[in-house]
């Protein structure tokens, strides 16, 4: 098949383009090369067009022959300020539509979107009491008092969390989450009117080779290893116990293709989504210690420890853990690398600069 694969030159996209290369797929890769997305690199891969996804134009003459698109092509982060919105709003949202609309005009009708687990806001939660729970965002004054877990909204007690399936309410509680589902609404409308098929990838927390390093929208766990190379503490924010799925890029790259294949061979009605995840939860402080362990830290020695800092960002959720169930069902993925092999290894793997 012909692919066109938007963010191509991108942490997911090098991977995902590599993988389609190995399964005998033609890859079109374009990028913008939005510097939240490369870090310092300023390499453009020949084989990547120079293209933004909100230019109706260069899209058009790049979807010439195309099957299916992958879009991984975003700005990403967990919206750190209010000043972020504008630019999750042109990247992600304003660009999907548009993308949408081309392959419309060249009656491309099969599109794979990279979403998030930040569309859930927080997880899936019980009470012991009371049962399954759907807790409002948490209160500034309970986050400056350290309190940091939901609360049953009929007793108040603390609730104990649950993996969360796709039927799940999506619930987004950022900027970044917001343009998440907002690209969701967009493929699905699109899919009824177009008429096409979509398959929504929501992508958990993504790490492995090629991330980028130290900027304000890398992964938790890329900041976590530059801490470790320059001899500092990780900072872990609340108390550590927060609860998250790490997956590995590769099985992200997997995962994608393994979309790109089905949209084409089996294609949903109009919308499918599905969590992509290593189905390990696992608590950030661990995070830590599973990185500076493969660093060669003397974790809970004389080495280098975490330092939980009770610190916290209103846009964050407490826990948020996936269910892998529905992607092994129905689209034949597992996640193969388990983040206790996984993380150590990253320790030492190459950085995007």
């Amino acid at each position: 098949m012909r692919v066109l694969l938007t963010g191509a030159a991108g942490f997911v996209g090098t991977a995902t383009a590599a993988e389609l290369s190995r399964r005998g797929h033609e890859v079109v890769g374009v990028d913008a090369f939005i510097p939240q997305a490369h870090g310092r690199s300023t390499a453009r891969p020949a084989a990547v067009h120079l293209v933004d996804v909100c230019d109706a134009e260069g899209l058009s003459a790049v979807l010439a022959g195309v099957d299916v698109v992958c879009h991984l092509a975003a700005m990403v982060g967990a919206g750190l300020t209010a000043a972020d919105l504008p630019s999750y709003a042109t990247h992600n949202d304003l660009g999907t539509a548009v993308l949408l609309a081309a392959m419309s005009e060249r009656a491309v009708d099969r599109f794979v979107l990279a979403s998030s687990m930040v569309v859930y806001g927080e997880g899936r939660y019980t009470c012991p009491t009371h049962g399954e729970q759907m807790p409002p965002p948490r209160a500034r004054v309970d986050l400056d008092r350290g309190v940091f877990g939901a609360r049953c909204v009929r007793c108040g007690g603390s609730l104990d969390w649950a993996s969360v399936d796709e039927d799940a309410r999506l619930d987004p509680r950022s900027g970044y989450a917001a343009s998440k589902v907002a690209q969701e609404h967009y493929a699905a409308a699109w899919a009824r009117q177009a008429p096409g098929a979509v398959i929504a990838l929501r992508y958990h927390n993504v790490y492995g080779p090629g991330m980028p390093a130290d900027t304000p929208y890398s992964g938790v766990a890329a900041m976590f290893r530059s801490a470790v190379e320059r001899g500092e503490p990780p900072r872990v924010f609340e108390d550590g116990h927060q609860m998250r799925d790490f997956v590995h890029v590769d099985d992200v790259a997997r995962a994608n293709s393994v979309a790109v294949e089905r949209v084409v061979a089996a294609p949903p009605e109009t919308f499918a989504a599905y969590n992509v995840c290593s189905g390990r939860p696992v608590s950030i402080a661990e995070v830590a210690r599973l990185i500076e362990r493969g660093a060669g830290a003397d974790v809970g020695g004389s080495g280098v420890e975490p330092v939980v800092t009770g610190e916290y960002r209103l846009g964050d959720v407490r826990h948020i853990v996936a269910s892998p169930a529905r992607a092994t069902d129905h689209l034949g993925f597992t996640a193969e690398v388990p983040p206790e092999v996984g993380l150590p290894e990253f320790a030492n793997a190459p950085l995007r600069g």
